[in-house]
């Protein structure tokens, strides 16, 4: 069968530009340029005979028919990369997996130990990136960096919608207010949740969409406290430096509770009050339908569904 296609070095082109949204980010991925970023998008439009971004005076933006392209531009490149690696795979079984930075940190690598245990064949590639949070770069999932890597498998904290892609829940997680021990000593203790108001809050500014941040006027709400200032405060773009205030005794924070179990369990932190808000966003495992058949794929996959089931 023969097959009339495009040049890769075009799609290759056109599938970082739609993700980063940018040819000059593009260039930088690809070291060309962006006049050789735009050349391939030209020839690429002319092969289609359609137009795929909308060059805007101070943005780009995708077309209907780069919005239905792009997916499928994924996975293709996706099966090309899992193709290539299949055959030249001569060492131990390689499985790359990309995770939001803080649930790497906090939840995933203290676990790998036991991965390693029950498939030393395996040998896990954990690459940490803020791209597998939703809102965080292009909408759709790219699974291929245009250097020729592909990532098997993603962790993906968001609302679960991953149209192509198989998805399973990981953690529902809620956000539990925590502050140090240190903390209750030098103001005193906490009897009530009025008792809250008299501290500092710490918000976590890391998800871009505000909608799904921890909201302290949704705890307050939830704890039937009213009247607070709810918008004084530090503000903090990453959760990791949230929990480090929260550690160093500067006020009292809203941290997803699976995150810290460590910390609670250690006493370096304390749950002061029993009062749980629901995450708007949650913890999926999403797997590219090219290599969801690879038994590494399978293997790691059937061990983060009982890890997550499994009591800490």
């Amino acid at each position: 069968m023969s097959y009339r296609l495009p040049p890769l070095q075009a799609l290759r082109a056109f599938e970082s530009a739609a993700r980063h949204l940018s040819f000059k980010r593009a260039a930088a991925e690809l070291f060309v340029t962006p006049a050789a970023v735009s050349q391939q998008i030209k020839t690429l439009e002319t092969y289609l005979d359609t137009p795929l971004f909308r060059r805007l005076p101070r943005a780009l933006e995708l077309t209907d028919a780069g919005i239905a392209m792009l997916p499928k531009v994924n996975e293709g490149l996706a099966c090309l990369v899992a193709a290539v690696e299949t055959t030249r795979r001569d060492g131990p079984r390689a499985l790359t997996v990309r995770v939001p930075p803080f649930f790497a940190l906090r939840w995933l690598v203290p676990r790998l130990p036991r991965f390693a245990g029950v498939h030393p064949e395996i040998e896990l590639r954990l690459s940490s990136s803020e791209a597998s949070i939703d809102g965080m770069g292009v909408p759709m999932d790219s699974y291929v960096d245009l250097h020729g890597e592909v990532t098997d498998v993603a962790v993906r904290f968001g609302l679960g919608r991953y149209a192509g892609f198989q998805s399973d829940l990981i953690l529902v997680p809620d956000y539990m207010l925590v502050c140090s021990p240190e903390l209750i000593a030098r103001v005193g203790p906490l009897i009530t949740p009025a008792d809250v108001s008299r501290l500092v809050l710490i918000h976590d500014e890391s998800l871009p969409d505000e909608t799904c941040r921890p909201s302290w006027a949704e705890w307050f709400r939830l704890a039937g406290v009213s009247g607070i200032d709810v918008h004084r405060g530090p503000r903090f773009s990453s959760t990791a430096l949230v929990l480090e205030a929260a550690l160093g005794g500067q006020g009292v924070a809203l941290i997803l509770r699976p995150l810290i179990e460590a910390e609670v369990a250690a006493g370096r932190l304390i749950l002061p009050f029993d009062v749980s808000m629901p995450s708007s966003y949650a913890y999926h495992l999403v797997i590219s339908d090219a290599v969801r058949e690879r038994p590494e794929v399978q293997a790691f996959r059937s061990w983060m569904l009982a890890e997550a089931v499994m009591p800490d």
